[in-house]
């Protein structure tokens, strides 16, 4: 079936000499796998390598079969013309973390528009904005609503948090509780947004030990999820 939809590329994975296999989140059909032919030799092509960089948003035209097999994209364009996200190397860093994370925890081939219009905004809001430093912690714990384990901040006036249950306790229930510094930086963030990060002021060691407890959050959440292979390179960047 031939169709046309918006799409947000999660990686792109060398194949053989000239191809490259695309994963991809599309706005009509959910996460999709694309063989795109000949690309990496091709110069006069409609399709480019550019356009396969993590999180680029494109608009394309592709033949989808639906049988659990690499579908193919026989148009496609820019629509977000970002400016920096993948040239300044503290974005870029950001953007194949992210792109990482997106790949480990969103598996479903089915619509779902307001996490598809959520990545979009973020990505665009981190290329427009330099006050980044904290971005990927914000944009994790989003994320998480749109995955179905946002955290339950009915009861944020506790001293700890259930990373299991996913909710605040007023006593260590469990060897999945956790307290202080992380806590404490958890209900700063929580109903955050991203313009106001830049009240947000974090040193590498603390935001370092709550990215950790967010990626835990995020095991216990997800099976099969791994902590993202950019990590260390993110980590180094704002040390």
């Amino acid at each position: 079936m031939l169709v046309k939809t918006e799409a947000i590329v999660f990686s792109a994975l060398k194949y053989g000499e000239a191809d490259l296999i695309v994963k991809a989140f599309t706005k009509s059909s959910g996460l999709k796998s694309y063989l795109i032919r000949g690309v990496l030799k091709s110069k006069k092509g409609k399709l480019r390598v550019a356009m396969f960089q993590p999180l680029t948003h494109l608009e394309i035209e592709a033949n989808h079969k639906d049988k659990g097999t690499l579908e193919s994209i026989r148009e496609a364009k820019v629509v977000t013309h970002y400016t920096s996200l993948h040239t300044e190397v503290a974005k870029s860093a950001i953007v194949f973390f992210i792109a990482d994370v997106l790949r480990s925890s969103v598996q479903e081939e089915e619509e779902n528009v307001p996490l598809f219009d959520f990545i979009v905004n973020a990505s665009l809001w981190l290329d427009l904005n330099n006050t980044i430093a904290n971005f990927h912690l914000l944009f994790l714990l989003k994320l998480s609503s749109y995955l179905g384990f946002y955290p339950d901040d009915s009861e944020v006036q506790h001293e700890y948090f259930n990373l299991m249950d996913g909710m605040f306790e007023n006593a260590e229930t469990s060897i999945y509780c956790r307290s202080g510094q992380d806590i404490e930086l958890l209900k700063l963030f929580l109903g955050t947004n991203f313009d106001a990060l830049v009240s947000i002021k974090l040193n590498q060691k603390q935001r370092t030990s709550f990215l950790n407890m967010l990626l835990q959050y995020y095991e216990l959440h997800l099976h099969g999820f791994k902590k993202p292979r950019s990590l260390a390179v993110l980590n180094s960047i704002f040390s």
